[in-house]
């Protein structure tokens, strides 16, 4: 066990109470971390499960306008429309930090600011329904963004929700237990040679009291 390797010295006993005193208070505040840490997870879990179920609701809307230009137009036209893309998306990465944990934003700019811009083909061979496709898509991309940035972040947070707990366990069932029964083994090592020492005391002062009584 741990407690044969303690060196029963008061120096020793010093360092290891503040090993303690350290020991919980960083408990306390890991314990603080993770619970603000699930608080916001699942803030985030309600929110990605939000936004997936809409952006799920608008990929299904656009494939519908998909199939129904299929159907209104040759293949020919309709591939030879959404050949060459007319509009450019640039995306951004940044980070924020939410509980010392770095989560990746996305900040998405266009080429161009006009929203026609969508459409690279004319409107005289083409049916509405293909623009209406075109037109669900862009206004599925900005979802589809906060949805990729909150399960990001929603997958680092559990990293660190976890690593965090491992953290907490380490310290309440490990290192603060083992430090105070340390604390309590070295602090029963310094009463026994106080005590030793004490009798010891008494003896020689006895001898020292009959020799003088003799004398």
């Amino acid at each position: 066990m741990a407690l044969a390797h303690v060196n029963p010295t008061r120096m020793e006993l010093s360092k290891l109470k503040k090993k303690l005193v350290t020991a919980t208070r960083g408990h306390k505040l890991l314990k603080d971390k993770r619970d603000e840490l699930m608080r916001q997870f699942l803030e985030l879990v309600k929110e990605n499960k939000e936004l997936r179920i809409k952006v799920e609701n608008q990929i299904k809307n656009a494939n519908l306008g998909f199939v129904l230009a299929k159907a209104s137009m040759s293949e020919e036209t309709l591939s030879t429309a959404l050949l060459a893309p007319k509009q450019e998306v640039y995306v951004e990465v940044s980070n924020k930090n939410v509980m010392s944990v770095d989560i990746p934003t996305f900040d998405v700019t266009t080429r161009t600011p006009n929203k026609n811009d969508i459409f690279s083909y004319g409107f005289a061979f083409t049916s509405s329904d293909l623009d209406d496709a075109v037109q669900s898509l862009n206004d599925l991309f900005p979802d589809m963004i906060k949805l990729a940035e909150v399960e990001n972040a929603c997958r680092l947070m559990a990293s660190e929700i976890e690593k965090t707990r491992r953290r907490v366990n380490a310290l309440e069932h490990v290192v603060i237990p083992q430090t105070t029964e340390q604390i309590k083994y070295i602090s029963r090592k310094l009463d026994e040679n106080e005590r030793s020492t004490q009798t010891r005391l008494m003896k020689v002062k006895d001898m020292m009291l009959k020799e003088a009584h003799s004398y």
